[in-house]
């Protein structure tokens, strides 16, 4: 009798348990996202994170997106990186390099994918870009500093100062001043370099450096990104042509450049994310180097500036 008793408890737990299993299968994938600041490459990167999500079935009630954003906040990104940890998501994304400084000293368990970001082993992200050692891995925005400062000079050969406005609180940025210098000295181009804190320093600070220099260089930068509309109208006045190392801040106030579709950026970081999804490693995930790079042009600034389209050939 007390056996019959224990085979029809133990039958029962084996039934509870199914169902504890099923519905926990059928719990939505979790997925954390923090974006450092409102600015549109980090914006543009975050909806094609999305929609490659959903091209791949995670969407509706498959899926559950916790999105916060630090608007530029380092106190923020702390707050809200354990937030994304208290969460438990399976796997979180981080936009930009502070984002993912600060995710991962909060949390350096939980999967996390980065974008936005050029120099992931500068950044103490990483120090193995082939065989991941900590819990990130992701695709950098690294476009060749050689090729964007030889497409610079290309553009607007008649330049003998450029000027590089940057946040210097930015690791990112720091990378990429230092390269841009080199090869804008290699060939022969003197430099001068400006460096601002927040986007209320954008306004003085273009309007400065547009009086010294030929032309002005802006790498990748969180900060400028977020104020391109700001160097846009400073240029158009001055008739001083910005080229920027990103396509959005192409979109949003440059001239032209060669680089990438931050929107693509974003698909590209999210088949990394589908792969932790369905069980794979981050140690097996290699961080990826973007893959499509173009020519992006503002069409309305080159018009207002002079410069016609046999000058991109």
């Amino acid at each position: 009798m007390l056996g019959l008793i224990l085979t029809a408890a133990l039958a029962i737990s084996f039934v509870g348990c199914g169902k504890k299993t099923a519905a926990k299968d059928n719990e939505p994938i979790k997925i954390g996202i923090l974006q450092l600041i409102d600015q549109t490459a980090l914006t543009d990167a975050r909806k094609g994170f999305e929609a490659e999500l959903a091209a791949a079935g995670y969407k509706g009630k498959k899926i559950k997106i916790d999105y916060v954003n630090a608007q530029g906040d380092q106190s923020n990104l702390r707050t809200m990186s354990e937030k994304l940890k208290k969460d438990q998501n399976v796997v979180n994304l981080a936009l930009a390099t502070p984002a993912a400084q600060a995710l991962q000293k909060v949390d350096p368990d939980t999967p996390m994918v980065f974008t936005a970001i050029t120099d992931p082993k500068e950044a103490g992200l990483t120090t193995n870009l082939k065989q991941p050692d900590t819990n990130a891995t992701g695709v950098t925005d690294n476009v060749s500093m050689k090729l964007q400062i030889k497409f610079l000079h290309h553009l607007l050969p008649k330049a003998q100062t450029v000027g590089i406005i940057y946040n210097a609180a930015e690791s990112n940025s720091l990378t990429q001043v230092k390269e841009a210098e080199k090869e804008l000295k290699q060939l022969g181009i003197k430099v001068k370099k400006l460096t601002v804190a927040t986007t209320n320093d954008v306004d003085q600070a273009t309007r400065s450096m547009a009086k010294k220099v030929d032309a002005i260089y802006l790498p990748t930068d969180n900060t400028m990104a977020a104020a391109m509309v700001t160097v846009g109208k400073i240029s158009r006045k001055t008739k001083v042509p910005v080229i920027p190392g990103a396509s959005t801040m192409v979109r949003d106030g440059g001239v032209a450049n060669e680089g990438l579709d931050y929107e693509k950026l974003g698909r590209q970081t999210a088949k990394l994310a589908i792969k932790i999804i369905k069980g794979q490693q981050v140690s097996d995930l290699p961080v990826e180097q973007p893959k499509d790079i173009t020519i992006i042009k503002n069409e309305k600034m080159m018009q207002a500036l002079g410069i016609s389209d046999d000058q991109l050939e």
